[in-house]
């Protein structure tokens, strides 16, 4: 039976904690030059490694796609396979390697240089091949792999990825990258629907008919209006001024009918409406308006602007849809 080296467990996680400490020093002056390049980039930032270092890579790309920072992964063995398509002359290359000598690293320097494009080191030795031909240099210094034959990429990658998150989340502050901008980049997960906004959920889009109406027109006005405005379940009432003043729901109108028959066309809508209904901001989370939805048992809420007008309509269904949690 194996016996496990709790201590020794330890003692990796404080090695990698301690390299990652000394890390600090390398936000220097080329550090702030390579925000600064990368900030003001106008092609993509293609990162690139081989082995660990580019399983790193490919992490620190991902992180500067999703927080603001157009980037992608190229292969270095497959660069010279027809994936050298991918670089453009104002892309730049960030290229990571501890020893900054391997064969496909040094390779791919040659061809960065022939197209011109601007290239940025992560390595540890300022004196290697890699270092040498880059416009910067992110110099991680001499680390020791926790490794118990300190060779297996352990600090040196822990350190690279801890620099690439960095770099990646110093642009996304200077880019003064929203909640919504996260959002917009994460539609599917968990957190972004968590974090969408009623505007991103709503049924309408900015520019289409709403199903508005004044408070003064008769049902049959009220019908006629909105006959042609896609599904909707309820119809927002607006005084003179274009405010919204209450709701209609596919229920009233029932009840009313019930009670008058043909006569329920001859009745003003803002004689069966909702007054003073529950709606919500624009700008508001969907999250909110699912607790609206809870709290109250309704079924539809109108969406206003900050002059409290009508801008749109939220049903539960598209809270449900987008599997909001209130």
């Amino acid at each position: 039976m194996a016996t496990f080296d709790l201590d020794y467990a330890r003692q990796v996680i404080n090695a990698e904690a301690r390299a990652i400490d000394s890390m600090l020093s390398v936000v220097n002056d080329s550090f702030e030059k390579a925000c600064d390049w990368l900030f003001h980039c106008k092609g993509s930032c293609i990162m690139s490694g081989i082995g660990k270092a580019g399983i790193i890579g490919q992490k620190i790309s991902a992180t500067l796609a999703s927080t603001g920072t157009p980037s992608h992964f190229l292969h270095p063995a497959e660069a010279v396979h027809g994936d050298l398509g991918r670089l453009r002359q104002d892309d730049i290359v960030v290229v990571l390697s501890y020893g900054g000598e391997t064969d496909e690293v040094t390779r791919l320097i040659n061809l960065v240089k022939s197209l011109q494009i601007r290239l940025i080191a992560i390595t540890s030795d300022r004196e290697s091949t890699l270092s040498t031909h880059s416009d910067i240099t992110l110099c991680m210094g001499e680390l020791h792999e926790a490794c118990p034959l300190g060779v297996a990429p352990s600090v040196s990658t822990t350190c690279m990825l801890a620099l690439g998150d960095a770099l990646a989340l110093t642009l996304m502050k200077a880019r003064n990258f929203s909640t919504e901008d996260y959002v917009r980049f994460h539609p599917g997960g968990s957190l972004g629907a968590k974090l969408m906004t009623v505007e991103q959920s709503m049924m309408f889009r900015p520019g289409e008919a709403l199903p508005i109406a004044g408070v003064t027109d008769t049902i049959e006005e009220v019908l006629r209006k909105t006959s042609q405005v896609k599904r909707h379940g309820a119809v927002m009432l607006v005084d003179d001024q274009g405010v919204l003043a209450g709701i209609v729901t596919d229920a009233d109108l029932r009840r009313l009918m019930a009670e008058k028959g043909q006569g329920a066309f001859a009745v003003q809508a803002g004689d069966v409406m909702t007054a003073q209904c529950k709606r919500i901001c624009v700008e508001a989370l969907a999250c909110e308006a699912t607790a609206l939805f809870h709290k109250y048992r309704i079924d539809e809420l109108p969406v206003v602007d900050a002059g409290n007008r009508p801008v749109g309509l939220i049903d539960v269904q598209d809270i449900v849809t987008i599997k909001v949690v209130g």
